[in-house]
Parts: C-alpha cells; sequence; structure tokens
C-alpha cells in the first residue's frame, strides 16, 4: 500500500504565498519593463521635424491669375520661410493668407479678408485685443499699401496692424516682435508678378 500525502486544502503548493513574495515580484517586473523601455529609447532617433517652406510667390501669381489682388510681401526677411497659403478666390468674399516663421521661428501672418478689422482681430489675434501704437510706413517706402497702420496686442504676447486696402482689411500679426512684423508691412505689395516665360 502506498503513503501518497495529500495536500491539505487552503494550503500553498509549491511555493510560499506572502504579501513580501508580491511585492518582489513586482518590483522585478517593473525593473524588466523599465530596462526595456530604456534600451528601446537609446536606439530610437530623436529627430526634429522641421516646418517645410512653400513657394508663396507662385501662389500668388496663381492667384492674380485667378483675378485677385493679393496683398503679399515682395521678399521675406533672411533666415524667413513661408509654411503656407490659403485662397479663397470667390467674387464676393476672396481670402488670402500667408503664414511665416521669422528667423528665430516665430509665426506671422498676413490676413486679407473683406471684414472689419474687429472681427479679424478676434478670430485671428483674441477676443480681447488692445489698441496699442500704430504704425506709419516710412517714406523711403515709396509706395505702401497704406501708410499708416492701427495696431494691436494680446495679453499672450501677439501683436498686430490692421489697415484698409481697397475693400479689403489686411491684418499682420503674429508672435513675432512688433520690429518683426513692422517690417512684414513694410515689405507687402500688390504687384502683378510676371510670368517666367514673358
Amino acid at each position: 500500500m502506498s503513503t501518497q500525502q495529500t495536500e491539505s486544502p487552503g494550503r500553498p503548493g509549491r511555493y510560499q504565498r506572502s504579501f513580501n513574495g508580491l511585492i518582489s515580484s513586482l518590483l522585478v517586473t517593473v525593473l524588466v519593463i523599465g530596462g526595456l523601455l530604456y534600451f528601446m529609447g537609446a536606439f530610437r532617433n530623436s529627430t526634429e521635424i522641421e516646418p517645410e517652406a512653400v513657394d508663396y510667390l507662385e501662389t500668388v501669381q496663381s492667384a492674380q491669375q485667378a483675378g485677385l489682388t493679393p496683398v503679399y510681401p515682395s521678399a521675406l526677411p533672411k533666415g524667413w520661410i513661408a509654411t503656407g497659403v490659403d485662397v479663397t478666390p470667390s467674387a464676393e468674399d476672396p481670402v488670402f493668407m500667408i503664414r511665416m516663421l521669422s528667423d528665430d521661428e516665430r509665426f506671422v501672418a498676413v490676413r486679407q479678408e473683406r471684414a472689419t478689422s474687429s472681427a479679424l482681430l478676434t478670430k485671428w489675434v483674441d477676443e480681447e485685443t488692445q489698441a496699442g501704437a500704430g504704425y506709419s510706413v516710412p517714406a523711403s517706402v515709396a509706395a505702401p499699401v497704406a501708410r499708416e497702420w492701427k495696431g494691436y496686442s494680446d495679453k499672450g504676447g501677439d501683436s498686430a496692424y490692421v489697415a484698409k486696402v481697397g475693400e479689403n482689411t489686411v491684418l499682420v500679426f503674429g508672435s513675432a516682435s512688433k520690429q518683426d512684423l513692422q517690417s512684414i508691412v513694410d515689405a507687402l505689395v500688390t504687384t502683378k508678378i510676371r510670368s517666367s516665360s514673358s
């Protein structure tokens, strides 16, 4: 007759279960996962995505060929790039907008639309913009799109300049310095761009 020991019910089988054992296994699991994540991170490239420049003058030319008269900077300051252009070629409500980054990666935009200045400021700058010092384009700029610009700012540090150009309101705004915004205001033109074939 064989004598087999039977385990009494309610008692652990092959290993001792304890609170300390549970904590130890959790710590080992956390350390293994942490080490794995560290190891994976060591071989990962942390590349920054650089903003892509667009040829805004090409879009300006297309808008002009569609019958619009966009207000645009004739050239950008050194180190600046245009990052996007929006065009709505509507006869009733044409819209033209150029988005740019300054050389220190500050946002600047030029928005042209048949809207009130307060509507544009509320939508694109802040609902609570404060009137500030305006800007007069210097006499050295022979034919500005507008000589006098009203100035605005918000609590977040954004600035804006607004002027009427024909039937449109033009808003120059962004997080760049007022001097940078003024350099864009000075560069604004409506000059027709000649095609390279002509």
